[in-house]
């Protein structure tokens, strides 16, 4: 079985935290809705707003009220702080410039 420092030791990375960065990008490529599941999780924890929760996932933030209801949770509404809001809005002027609104 591979290691990860079999990595580092064939000079294809230079540090166990590049491998297993790439390793999660490609695993969260193959199955993108781990992320969804994972910004969840952490959301149901409270370790997340639902904002951050939305840019974990690579969802808007509709999209992400809807994979927490489906999941039986009800999402906060309102910002949690002044940072939180500020990160809101930017989220949504960066989805309204990619829907080319």
């Amino acid at each position: 079985m591979l290691r990860i420092e079999d990595f580092v030791d064939a000079g294809l990375y230079h540090s166990p935290k590049e491998v297993i960065r790439d390793a999660l990008r490609s695993l969260t490529q193959v199955h993108p809705e781990y992320r969804i599941t994972i910004a969840a999780a952490r959301y149901k924890r409270g370790e997340i707003s639902l904002t951050k929760a939305a840019q974990l996932a690579g969802v808007s933030g509709e999209q992400m009220k809807d994979a927490l209801i489906a999941r039986g949770m009800t999402p906060a509404v309102g910002s949690g702080s002044v940072d939180e809001a500020h990160d809101e809005v930017e989220a949504l002027r960066r989805h309204l410039s990619a829907s080319g609104r």
